[in-house]
């Protein structure tokens, strides 16, 4: 029988440990035949791609992202700092889209930066107040982990001067009077009075986001706190995005498991690990412990250089009550940990649940970021098989925040990618995004130089090859969901999950991996993304 489909005429990268062959077949969705054998197997009915110079990869894995809130930002206030560097540029966004909503309306924004506005704070409830009088508005900083509200927004959520700080979670006042920021946890007292999203928007913007990533060539992804937008909802709206053909990309997805999440609903609704098949799998939960190194809200051991220590989301007892429940129950834990304080308490809440009954032996855990560890703790991972999925493209984007917040010291070994591949931990490069670009170029390109957007290298010695920078961004994250023998390499067997870029970025400079692109993306042979209609 002969191939559906036969790459030739350019390199084709199987996988760090295989190295580079010139021709690939396909059939029945998976890659069957390498090099010689490949243009063997192609027969009269075989469609033949003409790589042209070009590269294949196995497809990118977006290990750690937030799907179904991009796919709803696509529709927000844009104020990401690579088009909004002033504070009247925020204002007049927000006052645009506030003209153009109904009276009472709620106008949301997402990705300022307060250090790269011109004002270097963050935007005031009564800035927003001018600028929307009318609405309500809620704008989120680029972490995710604070946003400011207007007065209207305040008053819908009933927080006024004398509310009290939630557990995890801080309001900010200065003179005892509100200034519109909430921090952490403190978040959803605005976000609980947002009107969720109904069922048919949820299903748009998942196909939307979905389609968005297969256009940078990821055939996977990830949602990493699904529950936190609509409640068990979303979970609703994943499964009729399936049913109904719209999700072109494979998810593995990460239950909210904050005690305000929806994990225990889930839980007790039925669902259990693994549940779900290789296109939308249910597997895992996670938690927050402290917040960004951008916001100085994760937690460290010494002070940032403006003061503080950062915010820890739970005290000990009760973040290591919710790891023990959720490792008992079965689920993979992806614990979001950030700075080195905040590392320490969840591995020894990890250690902690780590039984003869209940072993971590096989179980992948994950420390998503893990940004700020120390030597001791990466030590105490390997031993329990404890996974980081780290975001390089962190460095790109707040690099010199880092510096500016803690020292060069503890910021130039952030993220440290070589030391964690040579351990052998398997770091899952991604994006989380919405919080930073889901262009994995702008991450290869970080992964490579190690340098920031303003051209600062941190920590040279932390660089990777394109081989290893494109093994993490693809095995690694199918390591850490359990699908390395189906995907992230492209040998015999495997699912063809392949995405074919726009030059070869394995001989290019750093600087032109920027520029490149995705050509095509397959997923099971079957074009999710097709720039040229190559694959017809």
């Amino acid at each position: 029988m002969s191939a559906d489909i036969l790459l030739s005429g350019g390199r084709i990268f199987r996988g760090l440990a295989h190295g580079f062959v010139d021709a690939l077949a396909v059939r029945d969705g998976r890659v069957v035949a390498l090099g010689a054998d490949a243009l063997d197997a192609a027969g009269p009915g075989t469609r033949r791609i003409d790589l042209a110079g070009r590269v294949a990869i196995p497809a990118f894995n977006e290990a750690h992202m937030h799907l179904l809130p991009y796919g709803l930002g696509l529709s927000q206030v844009n104020l990401r700092a690579e088009e909004v560097r002033t504070l009247d540029e925020v204002l007049r966004r927000i006052g645009v889209a506030a003209q153009a909503a109904p009276k009472g309306a709620w106008v949301l924004g997402r990705g300022y930066d307060h250090a790269e506005l011109d004002v270097g704070r963050h935007p005031l409830a009564a800035e927003l107040d001018r600028a929307a009088p009318d609405n309500p508005v809620a704008i989120v900083r680029t972490c995710g982990h604070m946003a400011v509200a207007n007065t209207m927004a305040m008053r819908l959520a009933g927080v006024g001067h004398n509310t009290p700080d939630p557990e995890g979670g801080v309001i900010e006042r200065r003179g005892g009077a509100l200034t519109g920021l909430f921090q952490e946890r403190a978040m959803r007292l605005v976000r609980d009075v947002i009107p969720p999203p109904d069922e048919a928007t949820m299903v748009d913007a998942i196909e939307a986001a979905c389609r968005h990533l297969a256009s940078f060539g990821f055939a996977s992804a990830t949602d990493m706190n699904v529950g936190m937008t609509a409640g068990m909802a979303e979970v609703a709206a994943y499964r009729a995005a399936q049913a109904a053909g719209r999700l072109p990309l494979r998810m593995w997805q990460v239950l909210a498991g904050n005690p305000e999440g929806i994990a225990a609903e889930a839980w007790d609704a039925g669902m259990r690990p693994m549940e779900g098949d290789d296109g939308l799998r249910w597997g895992a939960v996670k938690v927050f412990a402290d917040g960004s190194a951008g916001g100085l809200t994760a937690a460290f051991f010494e002070p940032y250089l403006q003061g503080g220590t950062g915010v820890f989301t739970f005290p000990d007892e009760t973040i290591h009550a919710l790891l023990k429940r959720y490792h008992e129950q079965g689920w993979q834990l992806d614990i979001h940990a950030i700075g080195d304080a905040a590392i320490e308490q969840v591995l020894q809440g990890m250690e902690a649940a780590d039984s003869e009954a209940h072993p971590f032996a096989g179980r992948r855990h994950r420390i998503e970021h893990c940004g700020f560890v120390t030597r001791d703790q990466r030590r105490r991972m390997k031993a329990r098989g404890i996974l980081p999925v780290p975001q390089p493209v962190f460095m790109y984007e707040f690099g010199d925040l880092y510096v500016r917040n803690l020292g060069p010291a503890r910021s130039m070994h952030a993220y440290p990618m070589k030391t964690w591949l040579d351990d052998g931990a398997h770091p899952a490069a991604s994006s989380d995004c919405p919080v930073s670009t889901v262009d994995p170029f702008i991450n290869l390109f970080t992964m490579l130089t190690r340098q920031t957007n303003r051209g600062t290298v941190m920590g040279p010695e932390e660089r990777l090859t394109a081989e290893e920078a494109v093994h993490c961004y693809t095995w690694c994250g199918a390591y850490t969901q359990f699908a390395e023998d189906r995907r992230g390499t492209l040998e015999p067997g495997m699912q063809a999950d392949i995405a074919v870029l726009s030059g070869d970025i394995f001989a290019m400079e750093p600087e032109a991996v920027l520029k490149a692109q995705a050509d095509l993306t397959l997923r099971d042979g079957v074009a999710i993304f097709d720039r040229h209609g190559e694959a017809g």
